[in-house]
């Protein structure tokens, strides 16, 4: 298609903070061939001045989610902002028929979740729920090979990394971090979050007691757990059960049981600044794995990698396909979904099964009293 024949599509972004200032406003006007940011919204005053004056061209600013979600100027919604309002402001967006990419967690209950895809089912609009690893240049050739083993012998799912501000500090992006919230405002975010753990963890986990430790794990499935166990359902998906689970933090390890094989999940933070994110699978004759880096630095490749033996030889292959980042080629399936009308396969649907993951994690070292 021609640059002079593409929908350009205009995005209301919801969220300030830095993930947006690090990656999704850098980006949309990088692609400014198919994205216009025309609205933005925060609940912090600076943090919407700050980000206003980094996009040139003319747009709105406002505290206000309805404003934004009911603006003729926005074709879909970006919501970016605290967990505890992904899915609340996903259906103000679907209720005025935007379509919506919100950002992972899609929800920290069940219960939001399918009233996010009961949302969609009523909406004009159609929502995308924002894995980006899922969206990388290797990772459906990784999907190929995995698919054409003969057996799966044994997986392993592995995301272990440095404090977060390392990465964000070397981005080159120059974030700010800004408090001018109102006591309203946190309060109704602290209260969000201890209900819906407490319904989470109570109602859907089977009776796990909430405490500061079973809070954090939560969190932790929905930050960046989220990211390696939806990998993990795309690749080799859903597992049957946990036959054993180790959670605390800074480390965490689960082994999910499959019919013939087992998953072991290893995940931690801590003051190494390095990241090491991974899903590899060992068949009898191949093993294929996707190494994935810091999202936080553009450019820095996702990779397969390929050990074999041919006739009796050892073989290890490297391949790096592109060096577009996962967050340029996620919003290209927006693009795609919002101008075109083509379908994604990180839906509404999709995040609910990550949530039944956490459950059974959860369920296994926990336990009902």
């Amino acid at each position: 298609m021609s640059l002079e024949k593409r929908k350009i599509v205009n995005v209301g972004l919801i969220g300030c903070g830095e993930i947006a200032q690090v990656v999704h406003i850098p980006t949309l006007l990088f692609m400014r061939e198919y994205f216009r940011i025309t609205y933005l919204c925060d609940v912090s005053p600076a943090a919407l001045e700050h980000c206003s004056r980094s996009i040139p061209n003319k747009h709105q600013a406002t505290r206000n989610v309805e404003e934004l979600c009911a603006s003729n100027e926005v074709d879909v919604v970006l919501v970016a902002n605290s967990d505890e309002y992904h899915a609340a402001h996903a259906v103000v967006a679907l209720r005025h028929d935007k379509h919506v990419l919100v950002e992972k967690p899609l929800a920290l209950t069940k219960r939001d979740a399918e009233a996010v895809a009961d949302a969609e089912k009523k909406s004009k609009g159609s929502v995308m729920v924002g894995y980006m690893r899922r969206y990388a240049a290797p990772f459906e050739d990784a999907v190929k090979e995995i698919g054409g083993l003969d057996k799966i012998l044994y997986a392993r799912v592995r995301d272990i990394i440095g404090p977060n501000s390392a990465f964000v500090h070397q981005s080159g992006t120059f974030p700010k971090k800004f408090t001018d919230f109102t006591q309203a405002d946190s309060m109704d975010k602290d209260e969000r979050a201890k209900e819906m753990v407490k319904t989470a963890l109570e109602n859907e986990a089977g009776g796990v007691d909430v405490t500061p430790e079973s809070t954090l794990m939560w969190r932790l499935f929905g930050s960046l757990g989220s990211h390696d166990l939806s990998v993990m359902r795309e690749v080799l998906g859903m597992p049957e059960k946990v036959v054993g689970s180790s959670l605390g933090f800074p480390f965490w390890n689960v082994l999910f049981k499959y019919s013939t094989f087992t998953v072991s999940y290893e995940s931690g933070i801590d003051n190494v600044p390095r990241f090491d994110a991974h899903i590899e699978v060992y068949g009898a004759n191949k093993t294929v794995k996707v190494q994935y880096d810091t999202p936080y630095v553009k450019g820095l490749p996702v990779t397969l990698h390929m050990a074999e033996n041919v006739d009796g030889v050892y073989k290890e292959s490297m391949i790096r396909k592109s060096y577009e980042d996962p967050y340029t080629q996620e919003m290209k399936k927006l693009w795609e979904m919002v101008a075109e009308g083509k379908s994604v396969k990180t839906t509404a649907q999709d995040a609910l099964q990550d949530l039944e993951v956490f459950n059974m994690a959860m369920k296994h070292f926990y336990g009902s009293p």
